[in-house]
């Protein structure tokens, strides 16, 4: 087993960051061959998926999540906590922490328009997200 963590940096609410060459340098370096790598965030308002790396679909994507939990809805998170990121928590527990992908001759097995990417869906300025890469055979 190989484990690493990447710290990501995100600005706002919606960034979408494209983990793909940091993931792929991970499997090389493990030098597994042939098994599975595992990607979790931590924290609960982050999320982690695949998804064509393209203006359009990311937009597609942001617009669904916003149908989903939309910023007007009453949310009895905020009522509690005051902190107004309970949309936050709901699209991330949809979306999801982690992401498994198997690795064939020593890289993630994915497609060609398919990237890794995390998903920062709080409300707050800018955040440090820790994503936990594991490799194993």
């Amino acid at each position: 087993m190989y484990r690493k963590e990447i710290q990501v940096k995100t600005a706002k609410e919606g960034d979408i960051i494209d983990m793909t060459p940091q993931v792929r340098d991970i499997v090389r370096e493990s030098r597994v061959s042939e098994g599975m790598v595992h990607i979790f965030v931590t924290g609960s308002t982050a999320a982690v998926t695949t998804i064509e790396f393209e203006p359009g679909v990311l937009s597609d994507l942001s617009r669904a999540l916003s149908f989903i939990a939309p910023d007007e809805m009453f949310y009895a998170h905020d009522s509690r906590w005051g902190d107004g990121n309970g949309r936050s928590h709901v699209k991330a527990s949809i979306v999801g922490p982690s992401l498994s992908v198997p690795v064939t001759r020593s890289m993630p097995a994915l497609g060609t328009w398919q990237q890794v990417v995390l998903l920062e869906l709080d409300v707050r300025e800018g955040r440090s997200r820790t994503v936990i890469v594991t490799v194993t055979d």
